[in-house]
């Protein structure tokens, strides 16, 4: 047990770590096609040799994507302050060293962005009146001028020295032919929600070094490849049964064309033997890669066969092709001895689904509790926001099915999707993610309502939203539910042996409120204790009353899900609490 909390644990790093990398490179993807699009048509062997826009990819590579990183990493510790913060130290380490400056780019940015956070922590409710302005433009100039002199002497060159370390390891595992090994490792990551981490945390920064400098890069075909999840998929085509085998053409669809590998990960968890497969696939792909010299200009992203050809250098295709061809063959003949080997009698996608999910809520202990205690607030919900690691792809491909689904119902809620990193804290909001993702986003947004799902593209789940929105009681602007205004009659007052006034924000209204309420009780001669207590720092207790302004009453329902919640107007002058000493009165 313990072995597998540690685990877990360590795997929710790694996602963390590997979801703080790509969320700086993925927002910022389509400026490395452009950058891509300017080297493939312009540069003296592509294919419209121009030397005065070949100029332009240089200045991009060395500065603006460094700093769209950094911009990016700074913005997502910080807001607008972190973002400046982190562009401005990053300045140091573009010019200390005399290469792309991406990882240089990946720790200033987050760097920064956290130095000026701390900065407002300690100070901002020191400043006196009229001088915020000054303070916070000095603040951010000055502690982004410290940290570009630091990473110009400092940082820049030990970044430069690892990145030529990795840079030379990567080139000796290519020159010792076992550059393909390394997809061993890549396929299972995938399938376990490492996909962006990978490609975009790791291999997109050091793809682009080599592509600098030779014109193209094998490493940025490594986890695009979409052969060995086609292989998958095909099998289910010819040789799968049931609902696996009808929704297959489908995935195809949407995992070669649309780039959404994704799609193919619950294929494969169905039947892990077929883990396999698609690591056979991703070896057989790259060796075929590295024999045929193949590579890409940039990042595909997505991992769309259109993509990875839009990205092929000049003289590049055969080379291109034939490695997800091959890829996608061995990965097909490898899942097609395992599928037609299989005497079940179907292969229910639908199912292994749903146990897979209630398997691994009941792993995670309190996830179901929370879960169910979550649903049964979808009265409140006035969005539905898909998340995962970057925002879009399948999360996207996910809030389509589910807005065709509440269109069809005639629900008018809006469905978009996010990346986590973007979520903001919304109690009206139903967030759906998958399962592996689920911590990271309740950690962004702990007010929320969830849902969890195994795979974004087919989850038995959205029917039961749609369910569940369609028969709920309509969310009112301030989030209440429909009953918090009724008072009286409510049988639950009988076990309350506390009070608690609860706030957000307004501690003085809560503290006044609880005033008053002492004054009522012991008028009454109600002997209670009436505390007051932040909605953050509640636990939760059945025998607990707690008082909160409407907007914050579904705050603390999530965080005490069992107590008695009576929301009021104005914690200082509400009719409710004559109301409530009475029926405590008569209990």
């Amino acid at each position: 047990m313990e072995n597998t909390e540690q685990k877990s644990g360590l795997k929710a790093k790694v996602q963390r770590l590997g979801s703080y990398l790509s969320g700086m490179v993925m927002p910022n993807i389509g400026a490395f096609i452009a950058w891509g699009v300017i080297t493939a048509l312009f540069i003296e062997t592509g294919w419209m040799p121009n030397e005065q826009l070949a100029t332009i990819g240089g200045p991009m590579l060395t500065y603006l994507l460094p700093l769209l990183i950094a911009y990016t990493g700074g913005s997502v510790v910080h807001g607008q302050r972190g973002a400046v913060v982190g562009a401005i130290a990053t300045m140091g380490v573009i010019v200390g060293s005399g290469i792309p400056m991406f990882i240089g780019a990946m720790i200033m940015g987050p760097l920064g962005g956290w130095c000026i956070k701390k900065f407002d922590d300690i100070f901002q409710d020191k400043i006196k009146a009229g001088f915020e302005m000054l303070v916070n433009n000095f603040s951010a100039g000055l502690i982004g001028f410290a940290l570009a002199i630091l990473a110009f002497y400092a940082i820049g060159p030990v970044v430069e020295a690892l990145t030529e370390m990795m840079a030379a390891g990567v080139e000796a595992i290519i020159n010792m032919r076992l550059l393909p090994l390394a997809n061993i490792l890549i396929e299972p990551a995938k399938i376990l929600f490492l996909n962006n981490a990978i490609n975009h945390g790791i291999l997109t920064p050091l793809g682009a070094d080599q592509a600098a400098e030779a014109g193209k890069s094998i490493l940025f075909l490594l986890e695009a490849n979409p052969g060995p999840g086609l292989g998958v998929l095909l099998a289910f085509t010819i040789f799968g049964k049931g609902s696996a085998k009808s929704s297959a053409p489908g995935a195809i669809i949407i995992q070669f064309l649309g780039g959404i590998h994704e799609i193919y990960f619950p294929y494969v968890m169905m039947k892990p033997l077929l883990f396999l497969a698609v690591m056979a696939g991703g070896v057989a792909g790259t060796f075929t890669f590295q024999l045929f010299g193949a590579g890409l200009q940039a990042a595909a992203s997505p991992g769309s066969i259109i993509a990875i050809l839009a990205m092929t250098p000049r003289g590049g295709y055969l080379a291109n092709i034939a490695g997800i061809i091959v890829g996608t063959i061995v990965s097909f003949l490898v899942a097609m001895v395992i599928i037609k080997s299989d005497k079940s009698e179907e292969d229910d996608l639908a199912a292994t689904q749903a146990a897979v999910q209630s398997s691994k809520a009941q792993s995670k202990g309190g996830a179901t509790a929370v879960q169910n205690a979550n649903q049964e607030m979808f009265g409140n919900v006035n969005k539905i926001i898909f998340a995962c690691d970057a925002g879009m792809g399948s999360s996207a491909m996910g809030a389509s099915v589910l807005r065709d689904k509440v269109k069809k119902a005639g629900i008018d809620i809006p469905v978009t999707n996010s990346a986590i990193n973007n979520l903001s804290d919304d109690p009206n909001a139903l967030i759906v993610t998958q399962e592996e993702l689920y911590d990271r986003a309740s950690q962004k947004a702990p007010s929320a309502t969830y849902v969890q799902v195994e795979n974004f593209m087919n989850s038995p789940r959205y029917d039961e939203i749609v369910e569940r929105l369609g028969a709920a009681p309509a969310a009112t602007d301030d989030g209440k539910k429909l009953s918090d205004d009724v008072v009286e009659g409510i049988a639950d007052y009988d076990r309350v042996d506390h009070i608690i006034f609860a706030y957000v924000e307004g501690k003085g209204s809560a503290n006044m409120g609880a005033t008053i309420m002492k004054k009522i009780l012991k008028e009454k001669n109600i002997a209670l204790p009436v505390t007051v207590v932040k909605v953050s720092e509640l636990k939760d207790a059945p025998s607990a009353m707690i008082v909160t302004i409407k907007g914050e009453t579904v705050k603390a329902e999530q965080q005490a899900p069992s107590a008695v919640h009576v929301p009021v107007v104005d914690m200082v002058t509400s009719e409710k609490y004559d109301k409530i000493v009475a029926q405590l009165k008569n209990k």
